[in-house]
């Protein structure tokens, strides 16, 4: 650490009381008993205990770099001394600097940026842009995604349990995702024959008026538990909407910025978005979000519009720094190569306890699926899996629809060391649950 903590007097159970009584229920916390984080270091995490954490999870892919990072604490320092807000009113230095290094770094012509404070509000940006620059209206977007938390972005979201029982928005519909291990056309990889992107056009031609605005897709699919689709999937989905009229949205708000092992998560499928829409790791945990389009996209987005804390100092320094080190570090080399090492150790664990049902994802970002027999869903088991990991002082996420998908998505900055020590605490408490439940040794 680069300064001295001061330490804080625990009471836990007081503050889950105190968050229940003045917080909404729908802000939930991992664990039977909740942490109550205090500080943290890199790859860690430290409660007000002072018990240490490796944490694979991120901040939900968002402390890209690592907590505490001290050039990006000395970049925030100095620019809260020196303005933290004037609203896009004025011109604000960092924020245009940041336009600049996003239109020379994402791929192909996307030059013009719009920036926000969160996901949500980027992927409603976007869709404003993809509406005004094509004239129709209706946007396709993917089973089992997930785009925020406004009531537009709950509708784009294909999975009900995080559209906390609304109707939605009018105007979106959603395709079928390419959810290998549950293909819905019954296929396996080796008789793929990309189904699922093939059925777009029938989506358009029978659930839509046949002229579309856009198609807004996640390269990997967060919340949904990680689903990574084939190769050639978003190729084939891109020729066939814009065959309609419509846009790609790239939905790079979790595989953005390296995480996967390209710089961009769409960059693995040789597909070039019309619209990218941004947040989380992009600035290491300061809140942020982006949408940058083509100049031919954006010049239908006149306004006037603004976006209060988008293009905030605070938040555009901190991810100027953010980026500074994600190329000082070479951190892109370290997410492939402390990739294939986590991928290969995840993969052997499923090996050894085939309740790991798939193993998928890319670069640092992958997920696992927990099952019994036949595929079937086992939450019950990823919650277990939570306690026992938490309890050897390992830090993971969780999400699919079916609540049984294990996410694994440490800083970029992680080291050899540090996944070889994840790895053998999730080994250590998959052997203990076999112990525990003899009746697992029958999953196959």
């Amino acid at each position: 650490m680069t300064q001295e903590i001061t330490p804080v007097t625990p009471d836990v159970k007081t503050l889950a009381e105190r968050q229940a009584k003045y917080l909404v229920p729908a802000i939930a916390t991992y664990y039977e008993e909740p942490i109550a984080m205090d500080h943290g270091d890199g790859c860690y995490l430290y409660d007000e205990s002072g018990q240490r954490y490796l944490d694979f999870f991120g901040g939900i892919l968002t402390v890209s770099v690592g907590h505490s990072h001290p050039k990006i604490t000395a970049a925030v320092a100095e620019q809260v001394h020196r303005i933290t807000h004037v609203s896009t009113l004025y011109l604000v230095r960092p924020m245009i600097d940041l336009a600049e290094r996003l239109a020379k770094m994402t791929p192909g012509p996307l030059t013009k940026t719009f920036f926000t404070a969160s996901g949500t509000e980027a992927d409603e940006t976007a869709i404003s842009m993809a509406r005004l620059a094509t004239g129709a209206y209706e946007i396709i977007a993917l089973r089992h995604s997930y785009s925020g938390r406004s009531a537009l972005a709950m509708t784009l979201t294909g999975q009900s349990p995080w559209r906390l029982g609304m109707h939605g928005s009018p105007g979106v519909v959603h395709a079928m995702n390419a959810y290998c291990y549950r293909c819905p056309f019954g296929k396996t990889p080796d008789a793929c024959g990309l189904e699922c992107a093939k059925d777009m056009e029938e989506l358009i031609r029978t659930s839509t008026s046949g002229r579309i605005a856009a198609f807004l897709a996640e390269p990997i699919q967060g919340v949904g538990g990680f689903i990574t689709p084939p190769d050639d999937y978003f190729y084939e989905v891109a020729r066939i909407v814009r065959k309609y009229g419509g846009l790609f949205i790239s939905d790079e708000v979790q595989t953005g910025f390296g995480r996967t092992g390209k710089p961009f998560g769409i960059e693995h499928y040789g597909v070039q978005p019309d619209i990218m829409t941004f947040a989380k790791g992009f600035a290491n945990g300061f809140p942020i979000g982006a949408a940058i389009a083509t100049d031919g996209v954006a010049s239908h987005y006149t306004g006037p519009s603004i976006s209060t804390f988008g293009g905030n100092p605070v938040s555009m320094r901190a991810a100027l720094a953010t980026l500074d080190v994600m190329e000082e570090e070479h951190l892109a080399e370290n997410v492939k190569n402390q990739g294939k090492r986590l991928r290969e150790g995840l993969e052997l664990l499923q090996q050894q306890f085939p309740i790991i049902g798939d193993v998928r994802g890319k670069g640092l970002m992958q997920g696992l699926e927990f099952v019994r027999n036949d595929k079937e869903p086992a939450p019950d088991l990823v919650a277990e899996f939570f306690e026992l990991t938490k309890r050897e002082g390992l830090l993971i996420g969780r999400g699919g629809l079916y609540a049984n998908a294990v996410r694994i998505a440490p800083p970029m900055n992680v080291t050899h060391s540090q996944v070889e020590d994840a790895l053998a605490v999730m080994k250590q408490a998959l052997t203990h649950m076999y112990e525990q439940h003899p009746d697992l040794t029958q999953v196959r």
